[in-house]
């Protein structure tokens, strides 16, 4: 197990542990372990320290820095007391797997659930929502991220400790269990991880080494983190692979790798994934605002398609400020052209980010682009945490819920967003700092200030605090959320879409070529893909206020956002605020 890992505390033959820190500079290192006198570490090549020494599972230990503080392990694999308290010695070997035979299914296949373990009440709570999951028609579940944060509760991309699940959530263990228990329910498990940047508190990579980071380059979270240095890279890739082997998670999704400042960390990454888990189907997904068409030809499986959710978002609530302004102009046309060809920048001039971004992606296949309706970014950046249920005519999401659910791309839910829920998502925090509290605040307030609807100062200030714990609490789904009847109507809604998905696409989603795209007026779209087995599927929506003339497309119609929608389509009209897909099944 050992020989995977270079950072942290694993056992090794003959009882003991192995500890090992990188820390180029520290005249000394010793390991502090509770009840026991130091132990001084010896220095290897290349700014390495190491000692062996007895450690079961559950003993507690810190690094004492020779030129300054004592730390607890950047690689800790368990925490007590927070990120500032004891790091906890780990058997990865101890828990006995119920579903060791488990296999993922074919990434085209999938359908992706985001949650956020913290509001679902734990490792605990989330096993408790896998049967009603696999019932709705997930077949993937993606964490935002569980690693290490400061304080009582965090989106999780403030996290300071990669390796270590946080305690707030529940043990390691527990979340091994949870892993089990989603592929006892035909589940695979992916994981959100941050590997561009570290939270603001409980971050002593600085104090350990300087080497850590790049005094040349600034981020929006400070000094850039170094990938020219090997440990550095084998931090973060042996992460990815700690996650997908260590706790059978089954795939990744990296968030912001534009932010990463290294032109060939990425490929490294992927290959040498590959390597430790040959053998199994493992997905490795990407958030990048550049656009890269390159790495998703055979590094990884896919990305976030923002360019579609952007489109989507314009045409649902008429939005054009910040980011949304790049799609406002046409709409309908940028979506037609997300369905048929993966991005919508290609190259374009983007005018929120002021240059061009992206590469040709209509080679890719459809598989390559994660697609959504609402995400944790575009839910938690709104100042109010707003849904996209309480922003949008009802009719008109359940249109864009059908083009979502019955279109090639992967498609991915956050969660609620299967029964319509109009709780907010705020973005949260719950520091121990009185003065890091209030510079999370007074900085998100003054991140609206540039937003015409926030120029007025008292507006501003409604915005909820991250740091109060009501925030976090409201952002927390409630037993009574889904008891509604328009509710579990949206429910039922979302389970027939992912049943016609699995019964009349899924097997033939690998290799679905698109047939072409268009707009249909200033608010509508058409789209069609031939699938694998020769069948094909058409879809066409209309998001504005009038009807238009329905297209005449081949096959059976599979399904209607509205009963009247179909009655309509059948007459030759597509009416306002409705989508419908048909399917044309090959001969014999």
């Amino acid at each position: 197990m050992s020989e995977h890992y270079q950072f942290g505390a694993w056992p090794i033959p003959g009882g003991l542990c192995r500890f090992r820190l990188w820390a180029p500079g520290q005249p000394e290192v010793t390991l502090l372990r509770r009840d026991q006198p130091p132990l001084p570490m010896q220095p290897l090549a290349e700014g390495w320290w190491q000692v062996e020494a007895e450690a079961p599972a559950g003993t507690r230990y810190r690094f004492a820095l020779g030129d300054g503080p004592n730390v607890p392990d950047p690689a800790s694999q368990g925490q007590d007391g927070d990120v500032d308290g004891w790091s906890v010695v780990q058997d990865h070997g101890a828990y006995r797997w119920k579903h060791s035979d488990w296999r993922a299914h074919p990434w085209p296949q999938s359908v992706v659930y985001e949650l956020h373990v913290g509001a679902l009440g734990g490792f605990r709570g989330v096993m408790a929502e896998l049967p009603r999951l696999a019932a709705l028609g997930v077949n993937t579940i993606e964490l935002m991220p569980v690693n290490d944060f400061a304080g009582s509760a965090n989106w999780g991309y403030d996290g300071v400790l990669p390796y270590a699940p946080d305690e707030t959530y529940g043990t390691p263990d527990e979340l091994k269990a949870l892993v089990d228990a989603a592929h006892g329910q035909g589940i695979a498990v992916m994981l959100d991880v941050v590997y561009n940047h570290f939270g603001p508190a409980g971050n002593y990579w600085h104090a350990i080494t300087a080497d850590f980071f790049r005094s040349d380059i600034s981020t929006p979270w400070g000094d850039a983190i170094d990938f020219r240095h090997d440990a550095v890279r084998d931090f973060f890739i042996q992460n990815a692979i700690f996650w997908l082997c260590e706790y059978r998670f089954d795939g990744l999704r990296l968030d912001a790798v534009h932010a990463i400042t290294s032109e060939t960390f990425l490929t490294e990454l992927s290959e040498r994934v590959r390597a430790a888990t040959a053998g199994r189907p493992v997905y490795l997904v990407l958030e990048n605002e550049r656009n890269d068409a390159a790495l998703l030809e055979k590094k990884f499986e896919a990305q976030w398609n923002d360019d579609a959710h952007h489109c989507l978002h314009v045409l649902l609530t008429g939005e054009e400020e910040a980011y949304y302004a790049d799609y406002a102009d046409a709409p309908a046309e940028r979506l037609a052209r997300a369905l048929a060809e993966g991005f919508v920048y290609q190259g374009e001039e983007s005018t929120n980010l002021g240059h061009a971004r992206g590469t040709p992606s209509g080679h890719l296949p459809a598989s390559a682009f994660v697609n959504s309706l609402q995400t944790h970014d575009q839910v938690g950046n709104r100042a109010f945490g707003d849904r996209i249920f309480t922003l949008a005519p009802p009719d008109n999401v359940r249109a864009a819920l059908l083009v979502l659910l019955l279109t090639p791309p992967v498609p991915m839910l956050f969660m609620g967003d299967e029964y319509a829920a109009e709780r907010p998502f705020l973005f949260f925090t719950g520091f121990g700092s009185p003065e890091l509290a209030t510079a999370v605040r007074e900085g998100r307030r003054k991140e609206f200030a540039r937003f015409a609807s926030f120029a007025d100062p008292e507006r501003r200030e409604r915005i909820p605090d991250p740091n109060d714990p009501k925030t976090f609490a409201a952002s927390s789904p409630q037993p009574g959320d889904r008891e509604h009847p328009a509710n579990a109507e949206a429910e039922a809604f979302c389970r027939f879409l992912l049943e016609t998905r699995r019964r009349k696409l899924a097997r033939h989603l690998a290799g679905a070529q698109s047939l072409g795209a268009a707009a249909l007026g200033e608010h509508g779209v058409r789209a069609q893909w031939r699938l694998a087995d020769g069948s094909v599927l058409s879809v066409a929506a209309q998001f504005g206020e009038e009807s238009l003339p329905c297209p005449h497309f081949p096959g059976e119609m599979i399904a209607a956002s509205t009963p009247h929608a179909g009655e309509a389509a059948r007459g030759g009209e597509l009416p306002p605020r409705s989508a419908l897909a048909w399917l044309q099944e090959p001969a014999g």
